[in-house]
């Protein structure tokens, strides 16, 4: 196998002469805002010890538009409840349409309708049009508009028309079943839902009139439908305002400017373990941090193509759109990545000559265990970063990308969340590439390995803990009106510092290991272990297409795989061997079971701890919201591998 730390790539000598970082760090010392500083490791230190400086030059040198005094960048640093650049005002979509000339701005692909394209300029005429429409429904500063709809640039547009009236956006994808969304959208009672009648998932369509009609039996607060005939199944038995009467009055963009934090959109948690809870996010806190990391840490900026596969139910579609105010063109795409085969995604890269592709984990493994070779079979030339996130990327996938894919490519595997909208553990320009390891901590991130007493760890596994504040941080959660189930989500566990609830290991060189979720680790006579760890072992053997793993209350430890061909005594011994060798004896399973799917969140996440419960005696349905699943159906399986 593969180790961690076998360098993969190094920036070019001159790669603080090319890169938006390195013209950022100049500006610093020219403004006098910093000490001159050759290395990232350098501008790290600086970022996370003066938060006001570091803030307060990300303002300046990107030009925010605002009213109002922007000092002081950090006038309270207490978390939860820090207070960020409390005298001015500004709105997020105005900085997304800075730029009104006729470069592309956003390309569009589905499996529903032909390619689209729109320039800067008409993407802000389409929204000044849509901004207008919203006005007519009775839209204004603090109103809620949800959709219902895919990653097209409908959404969009609706989405950079909410937020220029300072009404509040949230938004899920349409393959989310009812319950899934009425337990997301009820919460918030938006006055207006935009909706398409379906989509085309491959070759299948799937028309959702009914799903929306059972929906607006429980969302009573929805006073206006927008109707998109995205799909063309026909008119809804029920009352709507048309797209094109909707779309129907011109008019220019104008932007209602708002305090820093005041609320932006609304993210959701998975629902897994109860009600989705409301991550609020503000247009100040999101326009600076990703301001921050699409130009200082991905290197992008006008003439780029940025492509970041994600449904609207992810964050990955907030940060994805969000290259728009970096001066990108925005690469979106709606509908099966893996029809007519994994190589699709691949093949709209070199057609769109796409230079930032972002993908999951995965993805990148499905690939590789595809056999595919993108880099022989289409022109890739212009690619010059790949991005991973939503799980730990092995070392395997990280040696397949430059074998496969391109020797000159930056991977960045990243980690953040939904909580914040961004990523903490990021990708730079200016760092080596090794595998298995993201690069380093985000700029202003101050991120940390705590063991339990609260100590910070270097080259050990400890908890993820954020030490200082962050301005993506929510701003509340929603229907929280004490700020308690927001506290105890996060600070409950090392008071005024948010834990993450993921294992971590920061090396001394300032690259990171993620080893998975700390609420699902493993620990057996006293070795601990994250899962992926042991994901990375079983999924690397051949005849294994995806698996799940689950220490149960009584010390057994129970290996779930999905074969790839018929299961045999045999293979599970050899997957035994493998990971005694390549781990531990203590990691070998009790016991491994054949089933036909891993459960899956509606992002993608594998569920141990529902399992665990299942196991352990409780009902599926009690284990967790069968909603927030992708194939819930699939729980059931694990009721017939209950002790007796």
């Amino acid at each position: 196998m593969t180790a961690y730390g076998e360098l993969l790539w190094e920036p070019p000598a001159d790669a603080l002469e090319h890169t938006r970082i390195g013209d950022f760090m100049r500006w610093l010392a020219e403004a006098g805002r910093a000490p001159a500083m050759a290395t990232y490791e350098q501008l790290w230190q600086w970022s996370v010890t003066d938060l006001d400086g570091f803030w307060s030059a990300v303002w300046h040198y990107f030009e925010i538009l605002s009213d109002g005094a922007p000092e002081p960048a950090l006038a309270n640093d207490t978390m939860p409840g820090a207070v960020w650049f409390p005298g001015s005002a500004l709105n997020y979509a105005e900085h997304m349409l800075r730029r009104r000339d006729d470069a592309v701005a956003v390309i569009a692909h589905s499996d529903t309708r032909d390619r689209v394209e729109l320039t800067f300029g008409q993407l802000a005429a389409q929204v000044g049009t849509a901004r207008r429409g919203l006005m007519a429904l009775g839209v204004g500063p603090g109103d809620r508009v949800a959709a219902y709809a895919p990653n097209i640039p409908e959404t969009l547009i609706v989405m950079l028309a909410t937020a220029s009236l300072g009404a509040i956006w949230s938004s899920c994808a349409p393959e989310f079943g009812t319950g899934a969304v009425v337990s997301r959208l009820r919460q918030i009672e938006p006055k207006v839902l935009l909706a398409v009648d379906g989509y085309r998932y491959g070759e299948t369509p799937f028309d959702r009139t009914d799903a929306i009609a059972d929906m607006l039996d429980e969302l009573t607060s929805v006073e206006a439908v927008v109707w998109l005939p995205y799909l063309g199944s026909g008119e809804p038995g029920f009352g709507v305002v048309a797209w094109d009467a909707f779309m129907s009055e011109a008019g220019d963009p104008e932007f209602q400017r708002v305090l820093f934090d005041h609320p932006l959109w609304v993210l959701y948690s998975s629902g897994t373990t109860g009600a989705p809870k409301g991550i609020v996010h503000s247009h100040g806190g999101i326009t600076l941090e990703l301001l921050k990391m699409l130009a200082l840490q991905a290197d992008l900026g006008d003439g780029d193509r940025f492509f970041w596969f994600s449904t609207t139910g992810w964050m990955m579609w907030n940060y994805l759109i969000s290259g728009l105010m970096v001066g990108s063109t925005i690469v979106l795409f709606d509908g099966n990545p893996g029809h007519p085969s994994l190589m699709r995604l691949w093949e709209m890269a070199a057609g769109e000559r796409i230079s930032y592709f972002g993908t999951s984990a995965p993805f990148l493994h499905a690939s590789m265990q595809e056999g595919l070779r993108p880099g022989a079979e289409v022109d890739l030339s212009n690619l010059r970063a790949i991005g991973s996130t939503g799980s730990p990327l092995s070392p395997e996938g990280f040696r397949w990308v430059y074998e496969a894919v391109k020797p000159d490519v930056l991977l960045g595997s990243v980690s953040g969340g939904t909580d914040l909208c961004t990523a903490f553990v990021a990708s730079s320009p200016l760092l080596p590439v090794r595998t298995g390891e993201l690069q380093c901590r985000a700029l202003a991130a101050a991120v940390e390995a705590f063991d339990p007493a609260g100590n910070p760890l270097i080259d050990q596994t400890g908890e993820l803990v954020i030490t200082r504040p962050m301005p993506s941080m929510p701003v509340a959660f929603w229907n929280d009106p004490d700020g308690s189930r927001y506290h105890d989500a996060y600070f409950d566990v090392f008071p005024g510092m948010w834990r993450h609830g993921d294992w971590i290991k920061i090396g001394r060189e300032g690259g990171c290991v993620i080893y998975g979720r700390s609420d699902a680790t493993l620990n057996r006579g006293g070795v601990r272990m994250g899962t992926s760890e042991f994901y990375r072992v079983v999924e690397s053997v051949s005849h294994i297409a995806d698996s799940v793993v689950v220490h149960t209350d009584d010390d057994r430890l129970i290996l779930f795989v999905v074969p790839q061909e018929e299961w045999s005594g045999q293979m599970a011994e050899e997957l035994r061997f493998r990971l005694r060798t390549e781990l531990s004896p203590r990691h070998v399973p009790d016991a491994i079971h054949e089933i036909q799917a891993v459960p899956r969140t509606l992002s993608g996440k594998k569920l141990e701890i529902p399992i665990k419960r299942i196991l352990a005696g409780t009902p599926p349905a009690e284990a967790t919201r069968l909603d927030a699943l992708a194939n819930p159906e699939s729980l059931s399986a694990f009721e017939g591998f209950r002790r007796p």
